[in-house]
């Protein structure tokens, strides 16, 4: 049986879904993200992986429970090259946060992850994951870290990732006191892949967002600091309802 509709997810919640709106954030992950109660949030991201001649779309869904509780959800899907097995895995959390301190200028958010990844294939078993995010959001910073521990069930192997990212606005210098102006950030990651079996990947991860009220347009390049040949390019395009 075809697999094709579990990327139409995204779609159908564009549906659903009313309005909320566009922040800044990290551009490898979607955890720390704010999401407003019945809001929902899109990501489209296309990878391009130059050495290896790979271009993956990965699409992210979010939804606002309440202004607490927020369920993420994500697939990836090869478009290149052509073959079999070109759907990932679905991935799901739950985010709780469990503190916000709104503060003059900014917030201080921390949130507890749990979830699964669960295979589009017979071949490979569940995934339970879990982890913390952190944002703290001052003037034209934003810091955002978040870490993820994936216990692999049956024969999978563990595997872990963490981001860390600084988003500064270049523009404007201030923002208005009512409703939200478009905006230019820029982004600087540290990012951190690890599989059991295998060495920890470091990666730093530098581009642009273009932030509007209800969409976000933004790419950049990450550089593999194990390997000085890989290079991935990143865009996507982030929509908020």
């Amino acid at each position: 049986m075809t697999k094709y509709p579990i990327i139409l997810i995204p779609a159908l919640l564009i549906l659903l879904a009313p309005c909320s709106s566009a922040w800044s954030m990290g551009l490898r992950s979607l955890v720390a993200l704010p999401v407003e109660k019945a809001g929902t949030v899109v990501r489209l991201q296309v990878e391009r992986a130059g050495n290896a001649d790979r271009d993956t779309l990965v699409a992210n869904a979010a939804y606002g429970i309440s202004a607490r509780q927020t369920v993420l959800m994500g697939i990836p899907w090869r478009l290149s090259p052509a073959g079999d097995n070109r759907l990932g895995d679905f991935s799901a959390l739950y985010r709780q946060m469990l503190t916000q301190n709104d503060h003059a200028g900014g917030t201080d958010r921390l949130g507890l992850l749990g979830g699964a990844v669960v295979p589009t294939d017979n071949n490979r078993d569940f995934v339970l994951q879990g982890g913390l995010v952190y944002t703290r959001f001052v003037n034209r910073h934003e810091f955002d870290v978040d870490a993820l521990y994936q216990a692999g069930l049956g024969d999978r192997n563990d595997s872990g990732r963490y981001d860390l990212s600084w988003q500064y606005r270049l523009t404007p210098s201030e923002r208005p006191l009512w409703g939200i102006a478009s905006e230019i950030n820029s982004v600087l990651e540290w990012n951190g892949r690890w599989r059991e079996g295998n060495d920890a990947t470091q990666q730093m991860t530098a581009g642009l967002q273009w932030v509007h009220a209800r969409w976000v347009l933004e790419g950049g390049v990450v550089k593999d600091l194990n390997n000085a040949k890989e290079t991935r390019y990143l865009v996507s395009s982030r929509f908020h309802f």
